[in-house]
């Protein structure tokens, strides 16, 4: 399969047809049939430290590649505007690498955000105690 076509829906049904995206926007979730043809389903949670979703021209682009390790058929490959393209194996070397790169974005996402939150809230807490008083 080269290409995947894009259909919104507010839950990923039960059994995919192969050569489809389901994407819930309202749930930040994408699912599709392993394009090698070995039937899985790959479920792809979406947001700033998982994978994005960009549509253009009605055809849809996921970000980073699916690399589908823990399957038997080891695929790996990108969505992009609507077609597969197929990437190279990695080494588990490769795949380890990936996976703490991942964890360590995930980190710094979820620092800086903590971080900004107890910033806001400081902030508004002055107001109020300088406004109220």
């Amino acid at each position: 399969m080269n290409r995947i076509k894009l259909l919104k829906v507010q839950y990923l049904p039960i059994k995919l047809q192969p050569g489809l995206l389901y994407v819930s926007e309202e749930f930040a979730v994408a699912g599709h049939l392993c394009p090698c043809g070995c039937g899985n389903k790959i479920i792809t949670p979406l947001g700033p430290t998982e994978w994005s979703f960009r549509e253009t021209a009605g055809k849809p682009t996921l970000r980073p590649s699916m690399g589908n390790w823990e399957l038997p058929c080891r695929s790996h490959y990108f969505i992009t505007k609507g077609m597969i393209e197929w990437a190279t194996e990695w080494s588990e070397k490769q795949i380890q690498a990936g996976r703490l790169a991942e964890e360590k974005k995930k980190r710094k996402y979820y620092s800086q955000l903590k971080r900004n939150h107890k910033r806001k809230f400081s902030l508004s807490h002055f107001f109020r105690w300088l406004f109220n008083d």
